[in-house]
């Protein structure tokens, strides 16, 4: 839920030239996601809030990757056109955003994707692992019954955008794979080509 929530608040602040929609949308896409997880807690994991919880949630990874992309072609976008009227500073914090929303949304769908998703995993019954967690391969240095938590997959998620590589979670399958090297390229963009304009700009 804070994920959610933080997802919203990092698209609704950014400059109105480079948002992509009213700031109300985000905040209507927000409630439609986060109504189901308030319908998980409050009825104890029933399996049909649990379902809508999944679907809703994979939705909103999708909508929230692809608003990722969008929003960063549109900083470039207007860091090129608009030589001179953009800000170094407005340049940095959208390209901070965009950079913590695509750690944000991965991180989001990892936690849902891998093992089956959460309820799988809580259950005792996962699918195949898209991930192999340190944990799982020195067993005798974590708790008994150790299974991942969604800060595992935060920290999955900032590490690729940091390092642009694995570190100590190796993908295991060619889905984990691909959406590594996608948020790994967003980004690199990211870095690489708006917060070194905007950090040019200020030192100008």
């Amino acid at each position: 839920m804070l994920t959610v929530l933080g997802v919203v608040l990092l698209v609704t602040v950014l400059p109105d030239r480079v948002r992509l929609m009213a700031s109300w949308g985000p905040m209507a896409v927000g409630a439609i996601v986060l109504t189901p997880m308030l319908g998980v807690w409050g009825s104890r994991g029933q399996h049909r809030w649990l379902q809508l919880e999944r679907v809703l949630t994979l939705a909103f990874c999708v909508v929230g990757g692809v608003s990722v992309v969008l929003n960063l072609s549109e900083v470039i976008r207007t860091m090129l056109g608009g030589a001179g009227q953009t800000s170094g500073l407005k340049l940095l914090s959208s390209g901070c955003a965009v950079w913590a929303n695509n750690v944000l949304v991965f991180a989001l769908l990892h936690w849902q994707l891998d093992a089956g998703g959460p309820e799988a995993r809580a259950d005792g019954k996962p699918d195949f692992c898209d991930w192999q967690f340190p944990q799982v391969v020195a067993p005798e240095f974590v708790r008994p019954g150790w299974r991942p938590v969604f800060m595992d997959y935060l920290a999955l998620g900032f590490t690729t955008a940091t390092a642009f590589s694995p570190t100590d979670v190796l993908p295991l399958t060619a889905r984990a794979k691909g959406l590594m090297m996608l948020e790994s390229i967003i980004s690199l963009v990211t870095i690489a080509v708006v917060a070194s304009r905007a950090i040019n700009v200020l030192g100008q």
